[in-house]
């Protein structure tokens, strides 16, 4: 069984001091950020590239270290404690190639971005990029990645499904994260962690919260080509399909866009936040996230995404756009 504990957590944002007020029980506030491959792979030794990592390796040379700058990411943390979104939910992809190293490197980078009460942290398939025990190296980030609510969920490994609530907003995290033959970026969920999804998504709607599940891999079929899908992904929809949710979070595709899944009591918003530290004109990418606000009005939740996008010419992140949504 799992104990659901509805909980006001203190929160921070970037260095500043604890808040001694907690979440509005009818209101709260939520940035997504995605995909910032924030490591230098300065330093990387040739026998650590023997693998598929020399792949990636290569295409950090010719592409990624210019386009996810790091003067976009220190712009990101800065902007962050201006907004001072409630909770903000990385949905993976830290890192280029998964070393040791880049691990160590987020790990210290973490605190910057905030408090393990205030940020929750979703592995993506660069931070599995190869090898078996990838995950013991993932591990480094336990307090962005762990639950902090009783779980009792027979079978399912490590940290995931994640649970964390903030007042009355149900945080379910997942890893789609797997190491994947060489020109392959699948991912998977596993009937296990699919298991433990469907328990907590049928206890916290019992306990009437809005339920927030974040996956890296698109969920919904179209958004990325089959080499880089979630393979699983129909039977995702029909965990859905069966409990519901109330919004659905990923990354991945470097792309900013909105789906929906279809369940038996409405459509669920499926938004894909893009990379937030890339800039890449050519590609016709500029650095976003998104802070999504939500409200409750009676016995139903209204939420409205705006979009923050880094413009280079003021250096700093500005107001994009603003989008209501409607919820099941």
């Amino acid at each position: 069984m799992v104990d659901v504990k509805t909980e006001k957590a203190s929160l921070t944002t970037g260095n500043d001091q604890k808040s001694t007020q907690s979440p509005r029980p009818d209101s709260f506030s939520l940035a997504h950020l995605s995909d910032l491959h924030l490591t230098s792979l300065n330093d990387v030794k040739i026998p650590q590239l023997l693998n598929k990592r020399i792949l990636g390796y290569c295409s950090w040379l010719h592409k990624r270290r210019v386009v996810h700058r790091r003067e976009i990411i220190a712009s990101l943390v800065e902007d962050l404690r201006i907004t001072r979104p409630e909770h903000i939910a990385v949905t993976g992809d830290l890192t280029h190639l998964g070393l040791p190293m880049e691990y160590a490197e987020v790990e210290q980078w973490l605190p910057s971005l905030g408090d393990p009460q205030q940020v929750t942290v979703i592995p993506g398939n660069h931070d599995a990029y190869a090898g078996r025990n990838w995950f013991k190296s993932c591990a480094k980030w336990a307090p962005y990645l762990e639950s902090d609510t009783t779980l009792d969920l027979p079978g399912t490994a490590d940290f995931f499904p994640s649970l964390r609530i903030r007042g009355q907003i149900a945080l379910i995290g997942l890893s789609s994260a797997r190491p994947s033959p060489p020109l392959f970026a699948t991912g998977s969920l596993g009937q296990e962690q699919l298991v433990g999804l469907e328990t907590l998504l049928q206890k916290t709607g019992d306990k009437g919260l809005l339920r927030v599940v974040m996956v890296h891999h698109p969920p919904v079929p179209g958004i990325v080509n089959w080499r880089k899908c979630l393979t699983d992904s129909k039977s995702f929809a029909a965990v859905l399909a069966r409990h519901g949710a109330e919004l659905v979070l990923h990354g991945h595709s470097h792309t900013p866009t909105v789906s929906e899944l279809q369940t038996p009591a409405g459509k669920i918003p499926v938004v894909g936040a893009p990379s937030a530290s890339e800039l890449n004109p050519q590609a016709g990418r500029s650095a976003q996230y998104n802070i999504y606000r939500m409200s409750r009005k009676g016995k139903n939740w209204e939420l409205t995404m705006s979009v923050r996008s880094y413009s280079e010419d003021q250096g700093r992140f500005v107001s994009e756009s603003e989008r209501s949504f409607k919820l099941p």
